[in-house]
């Protein structure tokens, strides 16, 4: 007897049709060099089943810089390590402005709207970096463990691209530790934060990564990582905060938490029922991949799945 097909097989194929014909793909990330290259034609997409099970479309085996998804992945760390006490150093709310920006900080006394922004990620970093004493190297074993990839790495050409040109963050962290919401001494904590940016892993992988977002908090081994509560409350801060000053479109549009980076990935949860990631290298003037987008608006639309 034949296996039985995989439940999303047809959608997948149906949503990877409509994102070929997409007249405007947008543009890769020229601000980090290395990424600047990227082939905004490129797409893959790949769904985990709650069960481990993962399948895709396009290039959805193709390693590509993480960046900003990772960000999910360190906060779940901290609040699996050290549980609220994350929450009185950065807040829940969406920012509205540019990822990048510097401006709420000054007015909101060094203490960034969301983890999800860089100034909270950067914060999220310092405290991982605190409680492991190695942010970046725990980063890696768990989205090793999680994908069931043991091969899934940084890449050293794009952190080093990134601190190149991290002179933002730089700033960013000054100006934080300046208020002392960052313990870490600065140039110790910017090589670690662009380090954990910089893993490289494809949509299966990351798909498969964020199993436990799905599962309420349970790991891939049945382990629980997170308590029901900490998985639903990583699940709304991205729900309302990590498409950057999208979040509210993207909700409407799609109806899912999901995080984005300007790698061109979008990883997204529907809770008990599975994660998917998306991936193409045009991004949108507010760094939202393009066709990840409008293959997550899709896939809703066809399977009346989302939150709503």
């Amino acid at each position: 007897m034949s296996p039985a097909p995989h439940r999303f097989r047809a959608v997948l194929d149906r949503v990877a049709e409509e994102v070929a014909a997409l007249p405007h793909r947008g543009s890769p990330a020229d601000y980090i060099p290395v990424l600047a290259d990227g082939d905004p034609r490129r797409f893959g997409m790949a769904v985990a089943e709650l069960d481990g099970t993962v399948y895709g479309v396009g290039d959805w085996r193709q390693p590509f810089s993480a960046q900003s998804i990772t960000k999910v992945f360190a906060l779940a760390l901290v609040l699996s390590l050290d549980g609220e006490g994350m929450w009185q150093r950065v807040g829940r709310e969406p920012s509205g402005d540019p990822f990048n920006s510097l401006v709420q900080l000054e007015y909101e006394n060094g203490i960034p709207r969301n983890p999800f922004i860089n100034a909270g990620a950067l914060v999220v970093t310092d405290r991982l970096q605190a409680l492991t004493g190695d942010a970046a190297g725990r980063l890696r074993e768990v989205l090793r463990t999680e994908s069931g990839n043991p091969a899934l790495d940084f890449d050293p050409q794009v952190a080093a691209s990134e601190a190149a040109h991290g002179d933002r963050n730089a700033a960013l962290a000054h100006f934080m530790a300046s208020y002392g919401n960052i313990v870490t001494p600065v140039p110790e904590l910017l090589p670690a934060y662009f380090q954990q940016c910089s893993i490289e892993a494809s949509c299966a992988d990351l798909a498969l990564a964020a199993g436990f977002l799905a599962r309420h908090g349970i790991r891939a081994d049945g382990s629980a990582l997170l308590t029901r509560s900490q998985a639903k409350q990583i699940n709304a801060v991205m729900l309302t905060c990590g498409t950057y000053d999208a979040a509210g479109e993207f909700a409407y549009r799609v109806g899912l938490p999901a995080k984005s980076g300007v790698g061109g990935g979008i990883v997204a949860v529907v809770p008990g029922v599975c994660t998917l990631c998306v991936w193409s290298p045009g991004l949108d003037r507010r760094g939202n991949s393009v066709a990840a987008m409008a293959a997550l608006d899709r896939f809703t639309t066809l399977t009346n799945l989302s939150i709503f």
